[in-house]
């Protein structure tokens, strides 16, 4: 009897002893496979937390008051001439015109009388002549802005010439004839490449200091772009009304402590050589934003003094800015990397969406027209849209449009 309890009793111990052991390691399998993760995605997390973490107690905390005096922090001798790109400050002598249109703002072949809102500036790729056409019939129209809005708005495109030698030669006649009928190009003679954005970039504050010095405003934009023309006339008109008088104004999609990318692989990849500081100063997507004449003329005193081998367009921007003592200003509608939902009740507030490179006109048509048709919603409708902005833009992941705010704008 005794026996058989201590049989039962060791048999129990052995089953239990086996049991825990097998809870063992199956936790330490699972340690081993979670590190494992971890340090196969280390690069992930630390460019998407620890390296925001770290610009932003930079940014915010430690050099809270004092951000770095640009003008002094970029080396004068930086180069990136694999790309042709320019390593000096904002000096184009180097970059001359090879298609430009400098009567374009003085009204002689218009009804505006030189009296110009918006210069819109299209950052365009010279073999994307599909977007640009797309543009010139929907939202970059100025007969249409013109006749139906009552303002002018004069439509650029800014491009380069083509990177790749052997197509370089039908890419020029193809947009010297695509000029002669539309005269909208400008061009200079560097590389149209992701490394030269920023010389793209000074080449339109340039452009509209020596050639368009009255446009109250200038915009730049992808030209995968929407902009609600209707939207944004209507908002500068009103900016225009106010106080300010429409004065240091900066405005877009904006990034507050941004920490530079670091990864060898990334497109965006910026060295410490070229910008030693874990943040960035605040600026807007580079995808489209509007700035006032008096910031313009800013920008372009700024791109004089500042070394530009700062290749990421819209850092650079930030650079300037800053040097000059213009902050961003966040614009609910502007939206970031993403597309804008395809909503009626969005379409009422929307100023620009991102990622339209074959759905520009028929957005067209239903954003402006569509929603000019219908008139007031009424109480009801007004609380109708703000649920159905709720449901689309307050999720509860990260979406880079528009901000929950925007819901309630």
């Amino acid at each position: 009897m005794i026996r058989n309890q201590w049989e039962e009793a060791a048999v129990t111990m052995f089953v239990n002893f086996r049991r825990i052991r097998k809870c063992r390691c199956v936790q330490l399998l699972a340690t081993g496979l979670l590190f494992c993760v971890m340090m196969a995605s280390w690069d992930e997390l630390d460019h998407h937390v620890v390296s925001h973490l770290r610009s932003y107690a930079y940014r915010y905390l430690v050099n809270r008051y004092d951000f770095p005096n640009l003008t002094m922090v970029i080396s004068s001798n930086h180069h990136h001439s694999k790309d042709g790109s320019r390593s000096s400050g904002g000096n184009l002598e180097n970059y001359p015109y090879l298609l430009n249109h400098p009567g374009k703002c003085t009204g002689k072949n218009g009804k505006d009388g030189g009296n110009v809102l918006l210069l819109l500036f299209v950052k365009s790729s010279p073999v994307n002549m599909e977007r640009r056409q797309d543009i010139r019939d929907t939202w970059g129209n100025e007969s249409f802005i013109w006749s139906k809005l009552g303002v002018s708005v004069k439509l650029l495109f800014a491009v380069g010439i083509q990177p790749d030698v052997d197509q370089r030669s039908w890419v020029q006649d193809s947009l010297q004839r695509e000029d002669q009928v539309y005269k909208d190009l400008i061009q200079q003679n560097f590389l149209d490449t992701f490394h030269n954005l920023t010389t793209k970039l000074i080449m339109q504050f340039h452009w509209k200091q020596l050639y368009c010095p009255q446009a109250r405003f200038l915009m730049t934009a992808d030209d995968d772009i929407f902009v609600h023309i209707p939207n944004l006339v209507k908002y500068l008109q009103q900016l225009l009304r106010s106080q300010s008088g429409a004065k240091d104004l900066w405005m877009g999609h904006v990034h507050k402590g941004a920490p530079p990318v670091r990864r060898k692989t990334s497109k965006y990849h910026v060295p410490h050589d070229l910008y030693p500081w874990p943040s960035y100063p605040d600026y807007t997507a580079g995808a489209a934003y509007v700035v006032s004449g008096d910031v313009a003329a800013k920008i372009y005193q700024a791109t004089l003094v500042l070394n530009s081998s700062m290749y990421i367009d819209d850092v650079f921007m930030g650079m300037c800015a800053k040097t000059m003592g213009v902050s961003p200003q966040e614009h609910v509608y502007f939206s970031g990397e993403g597309k804008a939902p395809y909503h009626p009740c969005i379409y009422e507030h929307m100023i620009t969406s991102h990622g339209h490179a074959t759905d520009v006109r028929s957005l067209w048509r239903e954003a402006v027209f569509s929603t000019s048709s219908r008139g007031s919603r009424g109480f009801l409708g007004h609380l109708y849209c703000i649920a159905v902005r709720v449901m689309l833009l307050c999720q509860p992941y990260y979406q880079n449009t528009y901000s929950c705010l925007a819901a309630f704008a």
